[in-house]
């Protein structure tokens, strides 16, 4: 991965962190993009923070704009972004509905869409999302975030069928629950122990990104330890 330039959307917190710093020791040049990312958030100089909100259109466009005049192309784009919320279908209100749509599935469409034609000018890229385990098996009691997370392993299936001509792949991971601070937090009652390690999901990521992921393309790859 060296020299090549990284988007990570969703690079601060969580997931987001083990995966930036993953791509940052591998050598690459890390764009890290979320609201609130800051460059002092990481501290190699390979490092640069966009903050951006990319649930909207036009802030996207902008954002994709200023990396491509900065570094001239985007040779990776991993989408970590995403939110989760339960209640039932019956119980889920309008606020709650969009807010699973803006940041499980626009905003996956909206920064696939302007990185695409780039990197099929450039003749070739890596596009990998970060997707749900639900997506593939569905829970009771989280209907909305099952739904934009299907939608979004979709969206990317697509994307590999529409741009496998140009050398590009486009490949979800579907991760179990995650051993997060916010997680323990939020089920303090459950056993993190069969939980999936964030380290073990970055791994899969810089595979996918690297020269051993040149021939994986449409996948939809679970990670689980239950």
């Amino acid at each position: 991965m060296q020299e090549k330039i990284v988007l990570i959307t969703g690079a601060k917190g969580g997931l987001g962190t083990d995966i930036t710093k993953a791509f940052l020791d591998s050598g690459a040049i890390v764009v890290g993009v979320s609201r609130s990312i800051q460059q002092i958030d990481f501290s190699p100089l390979n490092f640069a923070a966009y903050p951006a909100d990319i649930s909207q259109p036009q802030a996207t466009r902008e954002l994709v704009a200023k990396v491509i005049a900065k570094y001239g192309r985007i040779d990776v784009l991993v989408h970590v972004m995403g939110g989760f919320a339960a209640g039932k279908i019956h119980e889920t209100d309008d606020e709650t509905w969009t807010r699973m749509r803006d940041l499980n599935l626009s905003s996956a469409f909206y920064i696939a869409r302007e990185v695409i034609p780039h990197m099929r000018a450039a003749g070739g890229g890596r596009l990998i999302a970060i997707g749900s385990l639900a997506a593939v098996e569905p829970h009771a009691g989280i209907g909305a975030y099952v739904a934009t997370k299907t939608a979004l392993t979709a969206l990317y299936r697509t994307i590999a069928l529409e741009n496998s001509d140009k050398n590009i792949t486009a490949n979800v991971i579907l991760p179990g629950t995650m051993d997060t601070p916010t997680n323990r937090a939020d089920m303090p009652n459950a056993d993190p122990s069969k939980w999936v390690q964030p380290a073990d999901v970055a791994k899969v990521v810089l595979l996918l990104a690297g020269d051993a992921g040149a021939q994986i393309n449409g996948a939809q790859i679970p990670i689980s330890r239950e």
